[in-house]
This record gives C-alpha cells, sequence and structure tokens, in this order.
C-alpha cells in the first residue's frame, strides 16, 4: 500500500500544473517502430506492412505504463513518388491517458547505388487526459495536484531523414516539434496542463549476411528531449534455412533501465511474432517484475505491374 501511494504521488507531480521532460515510449521493439518517430522511413521498403506492438511496463506495479502502437504504410511509387502511413500510438499511466495519431509522408530520393533517402513530415493530434482518484489522506487538499479530471486535444508534428542502404539503415528525427501545450482552462478552477516536449532521436542498424550459418544484425536508437538521455543497443541472431529467416533470438540494453531477451519467429513469408521480456535494473527492481513487450508484423507485396510490348504487325 505504501509503494502504491508513493507511485500515484510520483504520477502526480509528472503530470500536474505544465509538465515537461521525457514523455515519448520507450519500446524494446524499437527497430519495428521507426515510422512513428521517424517519418522518412514511411514506405521506404515496397509492399504495404501492419505492425502492432503492445507493452506492459513494470509488470504489477500499480500505475505502471501500458503502452500500444499500430503503424501502417504504405510504399506508393506505383501511383506517385513517396510513402504513406498512418500511425496510432496509446499509453496509459497512472491517472492519465495519452493518444497521438499521425499521417506520415516520406519523399524517396536515390542517392547513385548506395540507396534511398527519405525526407519525411507527419502531420496529427495529441490528445491527453487525466481522470485522478487519490489515495488517503483525502481530508485536506493539495493545491499543486489537480482534483477534477480534464482532457485536451492539439495539433502534433514530426519530421525525420532516413537513410536506407544495403544492409544497413540510419536515421535522425524530431517529434512534437509544435510543443503544443494541452490545457483544461476554462474548465476548472485551478488550470491544469500538459506541455508536450520535443524529442531528437538518432538511429542505426546493420546485418551482417551469412555469419555463423546465420544473419546477425545491430540496432542502436539514441533518444534526448534535452533534459534526459537514453540509449537502446540491440543484437539479434536469424536463424536461415533454404534463404529465409526463420526466427531469431536477440539481446537490447537500455541504459540505466533494463536489459531484455527477445525471441521472434516467422510462421510463413513476410509474417512475424516477436516477444521481448525486460529484466527492469532501475529502482523498481525489487518490486517489478520486469516488462513484457509483444509485436506483430504483416507485409503484403503487390505483384510487379504487367509489361506490355509494341511490335509492328509485320514481326507479329
Amino acid at each position: 500500500k505504501i509503494l502504491k501511494i508513493r507511485l500515484l504521488a510520483l504520477i502526480a507531480l509528472l503530470i500536474s500544473g505544465s509538465v515537461i521532460g521525457q514523455q515519448d515510449k520507450l519500446l524494446t521493439h524499437f527497430f519495428f517502430d521507426k515510422m512513428s518517430i521517424n517519418p522518412g522511413e514511411t514506405g521506404l521498403d515496397d509492399g504495404i506492412c501492419a505492425t502492432t506492438i503492445y507493452r506492459n511496463q513494470w509488470d504489477k506495479v500499480n500505475g505502471a505504463p501500458n503502452s500500444a502502437v499500430l503503424n501502417v504504410e504504405a510504399n506508393m511509387n506505383r501511383f506517385f513518388p513517396g510513402g504513406l502511413g498512418v500511425s496510432f500510438y496509446h499509453d496509459a499511466i497512472g491517472f492519465s491517458r495519452q493518444n497521438n495519431v499521425l499521417l506520415n509522408y516520406s519523399y524517396p530520393i536515390q542517392i547513385g547505388n548506395l540507396g534511398r533517402l527519405g525526407l519525411g513530415v507527419g502531420v496529427g493530434i495529441m490528445t491527453y487526459g487525466m481522470n485522478p482518484l487519490w489515495i488517503p489522506p483525502q481530508t485536506m487538499n493539495d493545491p499543486t495536484l489537480p482534483v477534477a479530471g480534464f482532457q485536451a486535444a492539439n495539433l502534433d508534428l514530426n519530421f525525420g531523414a532516413y537513410f536506407k542502404g544495403k544492409n544497413m539503415y540510419a536515421g535522425l528525427s524530431s517529434t512534437h516539434l509544435s510543443e503544443s501545450e494541452l490545457s483544461s482552462v476554462g474548465t476548472q478552477i485551478t488550470p491544469t496542463s500538459y506541455q508536450s516536449a520535443r524529442h531528437y532521436y538518432a538511429m542505426g542498424g546493420y546485418k551482417m549476411i551469412n555469419v555463423a550459418g546465420g544473419n546477425i544484425d545491430a540496432n542502436l536508437l539514441v533518444r534526448t528531449d534535452l533534459v534526459k538521455f537514453s540509449a537502446d543497443i540491440n543484437a539479434r541472431y536469424f536463424f536461415v534455412k533454404n534463404n529465409k529467416e526463420l526466427a531469431y533470438g536477440g539481446l537490447t540494453y537500455r541504459t540505466s533501465d533494463a536489459v531484455a531477451i527477445m525471441l521472434g519467429y516467422n510462421p510463413f513469408n513476410n509474417f512475424t511474432v516477436g516477444y521481448s521480456y525486460d529484466i527492469t535494473l532501475n529502482k523498481l527492481s525489487s518490486v517489478s517484475r520486469g516488462s513484457h513487450e509483444i509485436m506483430v508484423k504483416y507485409c503484403y507485396y503487390l505483384p510487379p505491374p504487367p509489361k506490355t510490348k509494341a511490335r509492328h504487325p509485320r514481326w507479329l
């Protein structure tokens, strides 16, 4: 019970008043969630892909974050230059609920034989709401804590540059460029507001082919809001049979937070399921049962357009 009260108090401090700080999600499967933080990646791969990720962070800790992500993107070069995608993100932390919906577009630029550079923008809305229910003491009001629920929405903007080459990728991006304020002004005697903070990301990865009978890739994601800094480092080994990657196993390390074990399986072509378990390393390690994450991805590739040939009737 004491732990519950402390956690709720901590969450209250984070969400009361005008708040800025590390707000974006933390995902162990970050390399399957590039578009939502870097719209330049949108549609650079051929086909139509849908990815969903669910994360239960710090299992059995009351009020801990629960997150869900859904990304759908498509290469539109058959119709016009570029890629289109929609990303949706839901986050529940304590009393608060946050939703982000973004429409993403990326314009590809071919860089010789090296690869393609995507310059992308994401435009959408962010909604934030809370419905506080405080644990004792209930007889005295703390003027710094919100006492009534509210919900607000505002503009959200992302921008990113993403380069995809043979067996490698690299990207730079920023989210919440508008730094919009979501406020309860006009709905409460004591206004409550939530300030979205601009975040900056750098990512990169490289895959080595035919190593020890399989493939190995390494991925890196660095994130900061110029107040907090964290980095994820990942390595996976892919089991290959008949030139197809059937399954993978890997490890991820997140600075000052966790070490994660990852497993994935491809039951059939273009379909991947993954699971990760984070072993908590921070101060919650004594009470947390770790974090669970499930990922599902499916891609559909359109058949190539038929080739037509025109010949003179004499040569038919």
